[in-house]
């Protein structure tokens, strides 16, 4: 600064902004006028020069541009005013980028212009209302106006006629309005848990649509009412005298009220803007407060009131009645005297020394009492106008309750005229001048809600987001950017790769994660999960308070070496035709949810954790059908479901243990005890009269697998051999690498020894069969000798040549083994393979018969049974029974006429086996055409006590 009033007046201004950080202090138009005429020109230097300090400051500063217009110098004061106004809505005219944050916007002012400009247009001359108001003419004149003045601010967009680049700039403004609508859409997108760019896709695509809509043109925008300038256009004190009692309501799920609320106040206003006065004036000053007020409140969103710490100045250099600065001041002293709000907008403005008067009509409200001037006199010049600046503020601002009353008309309240005397205006050596310093340290504010702090908090959520998604991808079957389903989970499969386990509460399809397995088998899986899943929704849809539900829980994935989903699809086919069944005939309907433990089960651990959990929240859960592998974790399995209370009917687990250890334990098959001994009538027969011949127990090693029912074969094999009187050579066990088991060494071993086995007991799976007939098969020493091999009812899964299979049995050596289900008697008592034509849709006529692929391993039998045993202790008396119940009851279980025979769990004891199981005794061998064929030896249905015999199960 280069004088000593302008040094002075500077750091008056710096304290007003310091006092302003902390608070909303309130901000007076500063007139500054020298006392002598002739000092007029370095008033008007001095406020260059304020402004240009306030530049340097980062002030956000507008000039007006208060020389006199070119095109119609003519102009009203008034108009000339509004003229000073108009171009404020412009952020530009507000200091570049380099101010503090970012630049401010004017809504509500340009509002107010556009209602001007549709005002002013040469289309709505024709169209005002010349009939008095209150008649029918003019009500009818005054609706035509209205709508074509609606009709002109739709075609401007509800905007200021504007310029190319602005119009630009106006379309990301209106398009940032449905930002919000973007990312509900996303988030609403988010909860189908689809993939991250189907979420980012939905939210942007309908960004896109409201933007298309919202610039329709000749339409008004969409949500016009929303808009924050729309609610202050309708809800603002200072236009109520124009409403005539049109409503005022603005409400979100009422757009055509609001809609009407809005064109009706534009209409009015529109009208008193048309008769001039002081009106439009005053109007644009509030709209311009309103906006700087908004543009600087603490409260927000972004917190820009703390972040723009220093307030707007508004420079007027030379006001006067002819440019339209005397009214203005006054236009802004009288709307401050108004509203009840501080507005932060300082006003500096420079006037001519012969105009101040007309600033200040009344008495001199800046002068000191006499004790200060007497006080002020020990100061230097210099000093008693710095002290006489504050003074008159705070004067100024202790009087304003006073000046601001209506009777005292001849006071400007809001004006603080400073009178400043030549030897304060007198330019100072270069070397006195001053620069009044100012802070420049960035608010905490700016530094930590700021764009460059929330672009790094987006860039570490999304990296986080990243990674979690892709944690929940890596780890669940179903997920989500956020969420997942976290029934199911993707866990190692045999040999690599991965596979979906847990039980299927939502849309998972375990068909869809398959590996391995066959095409017709993956497909078929398939296609048994839709079946269920749309006999679900039935049931949920039309009987959502009487039906019971139960857990399937089997093998629905495959290895990737030596796939087959053999034993899960017909298990899951049977669990399906029960479903099916029951649903027609039965009152009480059944709801089934599927359940996969894994390639051979290797994850029913995990699978029955998953169980429990759901059934803690679904009292619906009666049971469990499945389960029909003996592992190692099958005791952990069933204390799990114990625990949760749920019974578990198995089909095919043959444990001899469990039932002995677990009441919730029911079981369909015969245990391997009593497979075992059933063996022990062909070994009878084998053993013969004379010398006791050998025989060998050949077991697939467990030691790394957790497989337990070869072991189980094993040891009850053994003891039936040892008490039929063979002479048991040392028992032999073979490993497994990648699938394929190694049984060359053994068979060498075995076939060239000393002693050569003529029994052996094959304690392995269903797989390890056929590598077993090519090794003895071309061994000297086995290929020229008769062998039996006896083994239990994993062998039921093969196909034999002579049913369409792969599996074959070795010239001179017969194969008799184990089956769990005897199907052949039971066949013509029991309407199964009626009912499998009919709700099996892959199924010709007539391929629905025991002996038929699909059917002749008795796995859909068993799962059928089982899943119709567990059902009637759950519906027992056709009305729903509760999961304990239905444990209770499965011990009063006694079903005739099933696919096995007749299921009765009446005589099963607590603790202890039961009898009474399906069993088979089935011979395979070779054929002189070269052919396995497979014969049954003999047979009893389930619900039958009596043991078989060496009579019924004759080799001859």
């Amino acid at each position: 600064m280069s004088t000593g009033a302008g040094i002075d007046v500077q750091r008056q201004l710096e304290s007003l902004i310091q006092d302003f950080r902390a608070g909303d202090p309130p901000m007076p138009v500063i007139v500054l006028h020298a006392e002598d005429a002739e000092d007029d020109d370095r008033v008007t230097e001095l406020v260059d020069e304020l402004r240009e300090g306030q530049q340097s400051h980062g002030t956000r500063l507008a000039v007006a541009p208060t020389e006199p217009p070119q095109d119609d110098p003519d102009l009203d004061p008034t108009a000339q005013a509004v003229r000073l106004l108009r171009d404020l809505g412009d952020s530009r005219k507000w200091g570049d980028r380099s101010a503090s944050y970012r630049p401010y916007s004017f809504p509500r002012l340009g509002l107010v212009r556009a209602l001007q400009d549709a005002t002013d247009d040469p289309e709505m001359d024709e169209h005002w209302p010349t009939a008095p108001a209150g008649t029918p003419d003019g009500n009818a004149q005054r609706e035509q106006a209205q709508t074509q003045l609606l009709r002109i601010l739709a075609r401007q967009r509800w905007r200021p006629r504007r310029t190319a680049p602005r119009n630009r700039q106006a379309l990301l403004n209106d398009v940032q309005q449905f930002l919000p609508a973007g990312v509900l859409g996303a988030l609403t997108s988010l909860l189908t848990r689809p993939e991250w760019y189907v979420a980012v896709l939905a939210g942007i695509g309908l960004m896109i649509l409201l933007a298309a809509l919202n610039h329709v043109p000749g339409r008004a925008p969409l949500f016009l009412w929303l808009r924050r300038e729309s609610r202050w256009f309708l809800t603002t004190t200072f236009l109520q005298s124009a409403a005539r009692r049109q409503s005022t309501s603005v409400r979100l799920l009422r757009p055509v009220h609001s809609w009407r609320a809005i064109a009706a106040r534009a209409y009015d206003v529109a009208e008193a803007m048309r008769e001039g006065g002081v009106f439009p004036l005053q109007l644009y000053v509030l709209a311009l407060f309103e906006d700087l007020r908004d543009n600087h409140r603490r409260a927000s969103w972004d917190l820009r009131g703390l972040k723009r710490t220093r307030p707007p100045v508004l420079i007027l250099r030379r006001v006067s009645r002819e440019n339209g600065g005397i009214e203005l001041i006054k236009a802004v002293s009288d709307v401050r005297s108004r509203r009840s709000e501080l507005d932060p907008l300082l006003i500096v403005a420079g006037v001519a020394a012969d105009d101040a008067p007309l600033l200040d009509r009344g008495t001199d409200t800046g002068t000191p009492p006499d004790g200060a001037n007497s006080r002020s006199q020990l100061l230097s010049r210099p000093a008693r106008l710095q002290q006489r600046l504050r003074h008159w503020y705070d004067e100024w601002a202790g009087n304003l309750r006073a000046d601001q009353s209506p009777s005292r008309t001849n006071a400007l309240p809001w004006v603080l005229r400073i009178a400043l005397p030549r030897e304060e205006l007198v330019q100072l050596r270069q070397a006195d001048w001053r620069c009044v310093r100012a802070r420049h340290r960035p608010p905490v504010a700016r530094v930590v809600w700021s764009a460059y702090s929330l672009a790094l908090v987006l860039v570490l959520a999304a990296t986080v987001g990243v990674v979690h998604a892709r944690d929940l991808h890596r780890t669940y079957c179903s997920a989500g950017l956020l969420t997942a389903d976290r029934d199911t989970e993707l866990r190692p499969a045999p040999s690599g790769g991965t596979e979906c386990v847990g039980i299927s509460t939502g849309d998972v399809r375990f068909g869809s994660h398959l590996t391995g397995g066959s095409d017709s088998e993956g497909g078929r899986l398939r296609e048994l999960e839709k079946l269920v899943h749309d006999e679900n929704a039935k049931v949920l849809r039309e009987n959502p308070r009487a039906y019971v539900t139960v857990v399937y829980a089997g093998p629905l994935s495959s290895a990737t070496v030596d796939p087959s989903l053999v034993k899960g699809a017909e298990e899951l086919a049977g669990v399906y035709l029960a479903q099916r069944v029951v649903n027609e005939n039965y009152r009480v309907k059944l709801r089934v949810l599927l359940a996969n433990g894994g390639a051979d089960m290797g994850h029913q651990r995990f699978t029955a954790d998953a169980i429990a959990r759901y059934a803690e929240h679904d009292p619906t859960v009666v049971g469990v059908v499945g389960f029909g592998r003996d592992l190692q974790s099958s005791p952990a399995v069933t204390r799990r479901l114990q625990e949760a209370g749920l019974p578990i009917v198995s089909g095919t687990n043959s444990a001899t243990y469990l039932p002995k250890d677990f009441s919730n334990w029911f079981s369909l098959a015969a245990p391997d005890e009593h497979q075992a001994e059933a063996l022990g009538l062909v070994a009878q027969q084998l053993r013969g009269q004379g010398e006791a011949p050998y025989a060998l127990v050949l077991a697939r090693d467990t030691k790394a697998s957790q497989d337990r029912y070869t072991s189980e074969q094993a040891y009850y094999g053994g003891e039936m051999l040892h008490k039929k009187g063979f002479r048991l050579l040392p028992s032999r066990t073979y490993l497994v690498a990648n699938g394929k088991p190694e049984l060359r060494l053994h068979a060498e071993s075995i076939c060239r020894g000393e002693d050569v086995p003529s029994v052996i007991y094959f304690a392995g799976r269903v797989e390890d069969i056929g590598p077993l007939m090519t090794q003895l098969g071309v061994e000297p020493g086995c290929a020229n000798r008769e062998i039996s091999i006896l083994t239990g009812d994993d062998l039921s899964k093969a196909k034999f040549s002579g049913v369409g299979g792969r599996d074959g049995v070795a010239p001179r050596i017969t194969l008799y083994h184990a089956a769990l289900a005897e199907l052949r008697e039971a066949a013509s008592g029991t309407a199964f393979y009626q009912d499998a034509a009919q709700y099996l849709p892959w199924l010709e006529p007539g391929e629905a018969t025991y002996d038929a692929p699909g059917f002749a391993s008795g796995q859909t039998a068993l799962a059928h049974d089982a899943t119709r045993a567990l059902y009637w202790a759950a519906s027992l008396g056709d009305v729903r029974q509760s999961r304990a119940a239905t444990w209770v009851n499965l011990r009063g279980v006694k079903l005739e006429g099933m696919a096995t025979g007749t299921i009765d769990f009446t005589d099963a004891p607590l603790y202890g086996e039961r009898h009474g199981h399906s069993i088979v005794l089935a011979r395979v061998r070779r054929t002189p055409e070269g052919l396995s064929k497979a014969e049954v030896l003999c047979s009893r249905p389930a619900g039958v006590s009596k043991p078989l015999d060496v009579k019924q199960c004759s080799i001859r």
